[in-house]
């Protein structure tokens, strides 16, 4: 039986929630047919999740099936080994597969496995909208290429497939930049949002008073605050000399409430302007595979590195294990064994991507991959988790975000902020208060109600503790 190809999309900061199929709020104003597309012929994933909310780390993840503290990524400032014998792109090839990455790297490290690569370069691998710079197999130094940096990668993409002459399956890595910060758009979507007023989330003014002292008044947020630690809002950065998309326009006595707001109505039109193209290059190269037939042939993946907060609690970025940050969208396609329109509840995590990928190139799957195949999860032979172990390393860094860990179940998420840098690369060496937060994810989907210190769920707590404990020493993190 052919193998079949696999084409791996794979976006920076993108939110569950700016993508219209997953019916948030947002698809009133905002719609993505093409990632619906892929969902109405294939899966759309509810509960899959990023262990590690932030992008470095969650590339090595996704790279690897091991968490961070045995691939040796837990922060933005670790580099990522790929001469590892844990490298999927090397583990495919080597089972027969023509493989190419173009687009966002961000792993500090040459993309080792790969046929060919295009990968940006400049700003720590983060790379820049506007005519952005690569570092190009078989080249010498740095490319800078003319244009938008979404259209770019698209072209180097469709150009490989157009001139791949061997009979191997193909595995490809598309990986865009955008939505990463700071929000440059196409100018063709300059005007999709005249006169549209973006809805607000419900937890836009959370009331921070249910909250532990391990995470109350941190974080950065869209419009001014009082956080003790740092104080970074959008607003301010919105206000800037000469930034990217034009300031923000408010009267001299405007009220924080009213800042807020317009912020938040800044931050995602931009935000949803650079989907937008993400959008349309995910539909220009599925129409291309289409044409030639071999769509039908081809595992089409759209994902992110994690989720984003739009706003919800007032925040902005990731890097918390709130839903909105760690929950990220996974669409699949691939009619020869997914049914068309299905939607998955079962909860799975970035660890197991490497392991489906390989179960999908038809390689042995390492035994030191931690986590595991769900490919039979998508249809609906097998169950996924019973819990998720997330853990946030870089304390303090950029976004003032405590280092935590806990486990999300389908019905809880546990939390323990323990606010120690514990020598991570990169974290700030400042302790902060500890804390423990229980939500209950079916009656508080908006997770607006700490109840950890409720006497009703004292035996969930400690059932949750146990868990947590044994789930830890499952993964080895002992630390």
């Amino acid at each position: 039986m052919k193998k079949p190809n696999i084409l791996y999309f794979m976006s920076d900061d993108h939110a569950s929630n700016a993508i219209s199929c997953y019916n948030s709020i947002l698809s009133e104003v905002f719609q993505t047919p093409n990632f619906d597309r892929l969902a109405n012929e294939g899966c759309r994933l509810n509960n899959y999740c990023a262990t590690n909310s932030i992008c470095t780390p969650a590339r090595a993840t996704i790279m690897t099936g091991q968490y961070g503290h045995l691939n040796g990524v837990k922060t933005l400032a670790d580099r990522w080994n790929s001469d590892t014998k844990l490298n999927l792109a090397q583990l495919i090839k080597d089972s027969g597969y023509d493989t190419a990455f173009f687009g966002k790297w961000h792993l500090q490290c040459v993309p080792n496995g790969f046929d060919e690569y295009k990968y940006l370069e400049g700003s720590g691998q983060q790379g820049v909208y506007i005519n952005p710079t690569f570092a190009e197999k078989g080249s010498e130094g740095i490319i800078k290429h003319e244009g938008y940096v979404t259209e770019i990668i698209t072209d180097m993409t469709l150009n490989w497939l157009k001139n791949k002459n061997s009979d191997q399956p193909f595995f490809i890595m598309c990986n865009h930049k955008a939505p990463h910060d700071r929000w440059q758009y196409l100018p063709k979507y300059e005007h999709i949002f005249d006169g549209v007023e973006i809805p607000e989330p419900g937890s836009l003014f959370e009331d921070l008073s249910h909250r532990s002292a391990g995470s109350f008044k941190f974080g950065s947020t869209l419009g001014p605050n009082d956080h003790s630690y740092n104080k970074l809002s959008l607003f301010d950065w919105f206000n800037e000399d000469n930034y990217v998309t034009g300031k923000i326009q408010y009267e001299e006595n405007a009220t924080d409430e009213t800042k807020t707001k317009l912020t938040y109505q800044k931050y995602l039109k931009d935000y949803l302007r650079t989907v937008a193209g993400i959008d349309e290059s995910v539909g220009q190269i599925v129409n291309y595979l289409e044409s030639i037939g071999e769509l039908d042939n081809t595992v089409v993946i759209y994902t992110s590195d994690q989720g984003m907060f739009l706003g919800e609690h007032s925040y902005w970025d990731k890097r918390w294990s709130f839903e909105e940050s760690i929950n990220t969208p996974f669409l699949i396609r691939y009619p020869k064994e997914i049914s068309a329109g299905g939607v998955n509840n079962e909860l799975l995590s970035n660890l197991d991507i490497a392991p489906l990928l390989l179960d999908y190139a038809g390689a042995e799957i390492p035994e030191e991959m931690q986590g595991k195949s769900f490919r039979k999860v998508l249809t609906g032979e097998e169950h996924g988790y019973d819990a998720i172990y997330f853990r946030y390393w870089m304390h303090l860094t950029h976004h003032g975000v405590p280092s935590h860990y806990g486990i999300k179940t389908k019905e809880y998420k546990l939390i323990y902020y323990y606010g120690k840098p514990l020598g991570s690369t990169g974290a700030i060496n400042v302790d902060t208060p500890t804390g423990w937060e229980l939500y209950n994810l079916k009656n508080d989907p908006l997770e607006l109600q700490n109840i950890y210190n409720d006497k009703n769920y004292s035996n969930i707590v400690e059932k949750l503790k146990i868990q947590l404990q044994d789930i830890k020493e499952k993964y080895q993190d002992y630390n």
